[in-house]
């Protein structure tokens, strides 16, 4: 991959007497691995393109220690400036009162260019107040997609299914022709209920999936969500579905050919790629075509970045200066193509395309082509609810109830609507 531009001036700047006396921008992040060398390349570069500002990325480790990191930080008055958030975090941090400074209004008290339309609407959707303002700029935005095993699926004569209908045809074929299961699934509560409900324009809970206030209530247990979870526990005790855990633990079930498909991230591409030994390929999310005829846009995983109050005016002009270089057609095009996440600018997209990336990669587009195809609707904009990373666990357990057999869909999702709407409650209670 290419390394992005003046990277290499980075050592003799450092070692200047301009860089030594720039101003210190700490951002926190949760990009461990390859992709957190690249955020250390990105500020790199940054910090090489002029000499006012330093921007030093401090890795604070997953998603959950970084927010809570940052919390603790801000309450002792030690808190970065900014600061990668997922995106399961956005209510919790717009409810922190006097914390955030919203990046609409940072990039308009500073004067720096910034139009919102450059921005593809079906990810800056999910960090935007009730009039459509920016709270916090999406970094690494993903969205779920199918991989499939291209030399399985012409052994047994079938193509990528596009509905849930092709999906049990094309795995009941798959396992005749002697694979031992047609499909798995990662992080099930995102992909097969939020992105599921997203997918078919059903409402994942009230209040426009909680844009519209805090007091929601958890509609996931409608009767198109029971019908698809009764249908996959159906197919877990028959071969085509095959649990393989709540993260991306199944992805070793696609690796090693036990199935023929899954449904995962669509920055999971960098990581089948190195570790499929077989020709795959990448299609949309399925949807139920009893359900819907034209699908919705899928909704976004990934995190965003909040700039965090309490900062000096030239800390604040420096990450506003830093939120425009990410910003750029050229930065996004690399991160988005190194990464696999999605870019998030249409100008990063249409440069990706023009430098044959997708050409080259072939369904590495597919993603943002499912997010973008329609115009989100309030059930497809994404999700903004309150101690959400409790409930995911919740939906978890309730799920894996229901592959065990211990659980009917309707009794499971009915239990984690009402163990789910007590948290939103604490939630709402402790935010008012």
């Amino acid at each position: 991959m290419r390394k992005l531009a003046l990277v290499s001036m980075v050592a003799g700047l450092a070692a200047s007497g301009s860089a030594l006396s720039a101003t210190q921008i700490e951002w926190w992040h949760a990009m461990g691995g390859a992709n957190g060398e690249k955020v250390d390349e990105i500020a790199a570069a940054f910090n090489a393109s002029q000499d006012a500002y330093q921007v030093k990325p401090v890795f604070k480790g997953n998603y959950t220690e970084t927010m809570t990191s940052a919390i603790a930080a801000f309450r002792a008055k030690q808190q970065p400036a900014i600061v990668q958030v997922f995106e399961v975090g956005t209510a919790s941090m717009m409810a922190a009162e006097g914390a955030v400074y919203p990046v609409y209004k940072l990039m308009a008290d500073t004067k720096q260019p910034f139009n919102q339309e450059d921005y593809l609407s079906a990810v800056t959707g999910y960090y935007t107040d009730k009039d459509g303002n920016m709270l916090s700029m999406p970094f690494n935005s993903s969205t779920p997609v199918l991989y499939y095993n291209k030399e399985l699926f012409a052994k047994a004569g079938v193509t990528a299914p596009k509905t849930w209908q092709e999906v049990e045809t094309v795995s009941q074929k798959l396992l005749d022709s002697g694979v031992k299961c047609g499909f798995t699934t990662s992080w099930q509560s995102w992909v097969q209920l939020e992105n599921f409900s997203a997918r078919h324009n059903l409402p994942f809970a009230s209040q426009a999936n909680g844009f519209a206030g805090m007091d929601t209530e958890l509609k996931f247990n409608g009767p198109a969500q029971v019908a698809h979870i009764e249908k996959m526990s159906e197919w877990q005790q028959n071969g085509i579905f095959s649990y393989g855990g709540r993260r991306s633990d199944s992805a070793s079930k696609f690796y090693s050919q036990e199935c023929a498909m899954h449904m995962e991230s669509s920055a999971g591409y960098a990581g089948v790629k190195r570790n499929a030994q077989f020709d795959f390929g990448v299609s949309e999310l399925p949807y139920d075509s009893n359900v819907i005829k034209t699908p919705q846009n899928t909704i976004i995983g990934g995190a965003s970045l909040w700039v965090l109050q309490g900062k000096s005016q030239a800390e604040y002009q420096g990450v506003a200066s830093f939120l425009s270089f990410l910003s750029r057609a050229d930065v996004q095009a690399d991160w988005h193509q190194f990464s696999g996440y999605l870019p998030i600018t249409t100008a990063a997209y249409e440069l990706t395309k023009q430098q044959g990336f997708y050409d080259a990669n072939p369904g590495t587009d597919v993603a943002v082509k499912q997010m973008t195809s329609v115009a989100p609707t309030e059930n497809s904009k994404g999700l903004r609810l309150g101690n959400f990373v409790q409930i995911r666990d919740i939906i978890n357990e309730e799920l894996e109830a229901v592959w065990s057999g211990k659980k009917t869909a309707q009794v499971a999702l009915d239990a984690a609507v009402e163990r789910g709407n007590a948290l939103l409650r604490k939630f709402e209670k402790a935010n008012q």
